[in-house]
């Protein structure tokens, strides 16, 4: 990994006088699967969507490919760039195949039917996710798993160099996050994509991201590997609590537990 994909510089946004992000700079390379943690309140989901243009911040400059985002047209972003959002209860009256087949308008003409490649990179992005034998559920039907898997198919099926998730995991049993955590490692390996998830399992974040971005009231204080980020003092930085580490059992690596979860 070296080529950087994304360059933001001395990002801020501000609502009603307050200041989410502050001077936020970071960069991401092409492939690399980027965790972005902290305490709530931070302004990771705000950065996430300033990444993908649904916030405009006043002062900033974000790049993809050495290309500032706001000359791209919302056409060519989606060609690069997709974006699975907090899960939500609103869901539409309509197939997991029609549902993850509406990803592919920024490839489509205005009332075009969809055609041959359409309905092939559909089912690969179902397959990756494991969701095509669901196809002709209805999303109201399926569980908060099969969903979230359901959004990454649809967030694929735009055929993305990015991938952005806020919490893909959050309100999910551990299995269904491990499930979800295998998909998303599957898309990062195997097509890629690089990958920009918020997470609030600061352990899982450690063991699956090249690096990780932390963030606290709006700034960035940490951007570094994910072995720099398992630190006593790094961690008691971004959380203002104390922590105790234990050896995983299995691989080379530590898990940080805030003592009083202990």
């Amino acid at each position: 990994m070296s080529e950087k994909i994304i360059e933001v510089s001395n990002l801020s946004y501000v609502v009603k006088q307050r200041r989410i992000l502050q001077s936020v700079s970071f960069d991401i390379e092409a492939g690399e699967y980027l965790s972005i943690v902290g305490p709530n309140g931070a302004g990771k989901s705000t950065l996430l969507k300033c990444l993908i243009r649904i916030l405009k911040p006043m002062y900033s400059k974000i790049s993809i490919h050495g290309k500032n985002i706001k000359f791209f047209s919302q056409k060519e972003l989606a060609k690069i760039v997709s974006y699975v959002p907090q899960m939500q209860d609103n869901l539409l009256s309509i197939t997991v195949n029609d549902f993850v087949m509406l990803s592919r308008y920024p490839y489509q003409r205005p009332f075009a039917p969809t055609n041959s490649q359409d309905r092939m990179i559909v089912n690969e992005a179902m397959e990756i996710t494991d969701t095509n034998f669901m196809a002709d559920r209805y999303l109201y039907s399926l569980s908060g798993g099969e969903r979230q898997r359901v959004l990454i198919a649809a967030a694929l099926a735009q055929e993305p160099k990015i991938l952005l998730l806020d919490e893909p995991a959050t309100f999910l049993d551990p299995g269904q996050q491990e499930d979800i955590q295998n998909v998303l490692s599957r898309i990062n390996l195997q097509q890629k994509t690089t990958i920009v998830a918020i997470t609030h399992d600061y352990n899982r974040a450690a063991l699956v991201s090249h690096r990780i971005l932390a963030l606290v009231k709006g700034e960035v204080v940490f951007h570094n590997d994910s072995e720099e980020f398992m630190k006593k003092d790094v961690l008691e930085n971004i959380y203002n609590k104390s922590f105790i580490f234990i050896k995983h059992p299995e691989i080379e690596s530590s898990l940080a537990f805030m003592k009083e979860s202990i």
